[in-house]
């Protein structure tokens, strides 16, 4: 993907638009309150998304159910209902990350293991990033972003044009080039200019290279591409965990070590070694992960499709 070009936003004041020019107002007005009081706010606004978007809440109940099947009702309608004010502080975490002071997020955000993607770069070989979707999603761009010379990602395009906009330049402060997220070789291409790659992979996958590997011990479809692009380009994986602390004051990210003989002979194999570590992380804050999103969607006809109306609890 060619170097993004801003384009006027004059255009997209017709009043298709208008909801996306009230959220981005309400984004912006919302940097003026102090850290706290925007996480606050938003997670009563995340509470009452769970109830305005029953089919979204569904969707986490039952990843939830097959993630965490020793979990009772009550307790995973209470996470169900931590998860959306995780999402609802996302509005804020967005906000800072996209339009706020890079200062006041690099005073909110701790990171530790800095010494391991300061030695990974050094090789000059580049560096895959690999984490999760996270609700703090946001926040971590800039938190990286002094750490990296060069930071790039692989970016998906949003089908509202307004939203689109505003998200790639929110981003764009933080990275350095935003690329398809189907195009291997411009990512191989940016490993090979010693960039730091953002990569996430924990999301449903249904392309080449691709598999059923467990995830909470569920089959999952999943991209198994990692070790395909470490062996073409050299490049170092460094996990990187990151999460809100309990108290709402701040965010760690944890830059973990490179794993030891990895990549295999088989990229299966370390696709459920990196799945495992994910799972490890979720552990610690399971309402910050992504439970709205069909993880288990994609799977052959043979698996149970856990998201019918059938398997509603």
């Amino acid at each position: 993907m060619a170097a993004h070009k801003s384009s006027s936003l004059i255009k997209y004041w017709t009043p298709r638009y208008w909801p996306v020019w009230f959220l981005f107002g309400c984004l912006r007005i919302s940097l003026i309150l102090p850290v706290r009081w925007q996480i606050n706010i938003s997670k009563r606004v995340g509470r009452l998304l769970g109830w305005l978007l029953p089919e979204r809440r569904h969707i986490a109940e039952r990843n939830l159910a097959v993630c965490f099947p020793k979990l009772s009702t009550e307790e995973r309608g209470a996470l169900v209902k931590k998860h959306f004010e995780a999402i609802g502080a996302a509005f804020s975490e967005i906000a800072m990350g996209w339009f706020g002071s890079k200062q006041v997020v690099q005073n909110i955000v701790r990171i530790e293991g800095q010494e391991h993607l300061v030695k990974a770069l050094d090789k000059g070989k580049g560096v895959l990033l690999f984490c999760g979707h996270f609700t703090p999603l946001e926040i971590l761009y800039p938190a990286l972003k002094p750490l990296c010379p060069k930071l790039t990602a692989m970016y998906r395009p949003m089908r509202n044009k307004l939203a689109d906009e505003i998200m790639r330049r929110g981003r764009l402060r933080s990275f350095d080039q935003l690329f398809s997220k189907y195009s291997v070789r411009q990512l191989v291409k940016s490993l090979n200019d010693n960039s730091a790659v953002m990569y996430l992979t924990d999301q449903c996958y249904t392309g080449k290279n691709s598999a059923l590997v467990p995830f909470f011990g569920e089959p999952a479809m999943t991209s198994t591409a990692t070790t395909r692009l470490l062996r073409l380009s050299g490049a170092t994986l460094l996990r990187v965990f990151y999460k809100r602390l309990e108290d709402d004051t701040g965010y760690i990210v944890q830059i973990c070590p490179p794993l030891e003989n990895f990549p295999t002979d088989d990229p299966v194999r370390d696709t459920r070694i990196l799945m495992r570590e994910l799972e490890n992380h979720i552990r610690t804050c399971p309402e910050q992960y992504a439970w709205i999103h069909k993880r288990f969607k994609g799977r052959p006809k043979t698996y149970t499709n856990i998201y019918n109306k059938a398997n509603r609890s």
